[in-house]
């Protein structure tokens, strides 16, 4: 493995982090201690608002009246897609029940949460289609209260983005942003309403406020700054490759994107384009900081160990541009989600292909998928054990509380055995429980 391109701002990552969790700490400590109070101190200090917080009927039609037709149309076009795709998911999750032996019948149900906190962005981009990744999954979910919120830009959110939320089914719309506006949404402050997860992407202090919340709360995935990767071979086209990595470092400076290939001439031909790319932008800036500092392009031997490297890093997005793609699906282990294909581009499922775009950072993939229906519901399980039964398990249950040490446990099973069969001869200790009533 080779580095063709190093990021230039890694030492400073982890310094910033510090001092981020920091800020956070203090500002929900006050949040906890000051409730609503605080927030609206928050609010006017962050985003110069005074006025309510809860979007009102009146307004948010107001906001929904100047979105133009065809973005209404684009919005729906992509509701659609998500809708589809998450129901898809719900329906892959089963209720059951089994009778494992006689007289014992164990299930499961599937069951949502009952409040979902969606937090939608809305610093540097209008993040219309964020709002239809969270919300829409929690409606699909069949989650029966749905609070949204998003920092408003002036005297409002954004028009699109309100449209968005009610289009996906917010039952509340919050005018608010920030980590005021995911302890609002923690401790159901303004609405009476605790969310018992918090899901949506944000900047730094919002995924920091997430982590700090989580459990006291849910949390879909545990976040950092956008990241995308590209696996290209020799065969691949190098201005698409540099279109799609800018395309992404637009997110902004602090954005990773990556390139990984077996290809030294393709790396190479990668890198002495992709300023020319970057200028083409409207937003170079924030583009070409985010290549400078985190760019980073490995070349390895083989396709092996380009797999072996792209499961290393996990990436958030991860894009093939390569030949035979069957063998990159089945070879390739940890991303957030996988673009196969030239056709994919990451804009694809950021907007409108269907699958959610709310993914795993800093190398979260390993271990974790991105948020999905199944996030927003519970796998509950049940248990009835008739009397007949008890002969079997409330022996095998008595043995091994004992081979533990858990006297109680073993008690329990054994009062059973007492009751439901009094005239047998046990070749076991079976406690006699003493009876009070």
């Amino acid at each position: 493995m080779e580095y063709l391109k190093r990021a230039a701002a890694e030492s400073e990552v982890a310094q910033e982090d510090e001092r981020i969790q920091g800020v956070v700490k203090d500002m929900l400590a006050n949040i906890r201690r000051n409730g609503e109070t605080a927030v609206r101190e928050y609010a006017r200090q962050f985003d110069n608002w005074q006025g309510d917080f809860v979007l009102t009927e009146q307004k948010k039609q107001a906001l929904i009246d100047q979105v133009p037709q065809q973005v209404k149309d684009d919005i729906d076009f992509a509701h659609r897609q998500i809708k589809r795709f998450a129901e898809a998911q719900r329906d892959s999750l089963t209720s059951f029940e089994i009778e494992t032996e006689e007289g014992v019948r164990l299930g499961q149900q599937i069951l949502p949460v009952q409040c979902a906190g969606c937090y939608v962005p809305g610093g540097r981009y209008a993040h219309a289609a964020s709002a239809l990744m969270s919300v829409a999954t929690a409606k699909a979910a069949g989650v029966p209260f749905i609070v949204a919120c998003s920092p408003p830009r002036g005297d409002s959110i954004n028009p699109a983005v309100a449209y968005a939320m009610h289009v996906a089914g917010a039952d509340v719309i919050l005018e608010m942003g920030g980590v005021h506006a995911i302890a609002t949404m923690a401790y159901g402050l303004f609405t009476d309403r605790p969310a018992d997860i918090l899901v949506g992407p944000g900047n730094a202090y919002v995924a920091e406020a997430k982590r700090m919340l989580f459990g006291e709360v849910g949390i879909d995935v545990f976040a950092g700054p956008t990241e995308s990767a590209i696996i290209a071979d020799k065969n691949a086209d190098p201005m698409t490759i540099a279109v799609d990595l800018v395309s992404q470092a637009e997110h902004g400076p602090n954005s990773p994107v990556w390139l990984f290939t077996d290809s030294r001439e393709l790396g190479e031909k990668v890198l002495e384009i992709m300023p020319h790319v970057i200028a083409d932008m409207p937003n170079a800036d924030v583009c070409e900081a985010a290549w400078r500092d985190h760019g980073v392009v490995i070349l390895g031997d083989s396709r092996e160990e380009v797999a072996k490297v792209s499961d290393e890093w996990a990436c958030e997005h991860l894009q093939v541009l390569a030949d035979d793609l069957e063998w990159w699906k089945a070879n390739l282990n940890n991303y957030g989600s996988l673009f196969l294909g030239e056709g994919s581009t990451v804009s694809h499922g950021d907007k409108c292909s269907g699958t959610n775009h709310i993914l795993p950072t800093k190398k979260a993939a390993r271990y974790s998928g991105g948020l999905n229906v199944q996030k927003f519901m519970k796998v509950l399980t049940y248990q009835e054990l008739s009397e007949d039964a008890n002969l079997l398990f409330s022996a095998a249950g008595s043995r091994i509380s004992r081979t533990e040490g858990m006297e109680g446990h073993a008690r329990a099973c054994d009062w059973r055995l007492r009751k439901y069969f009094p005239d047998t001869e046990w070749d076991f200790h079976v406690y006699d429980q003493k009876r009070y009533c």
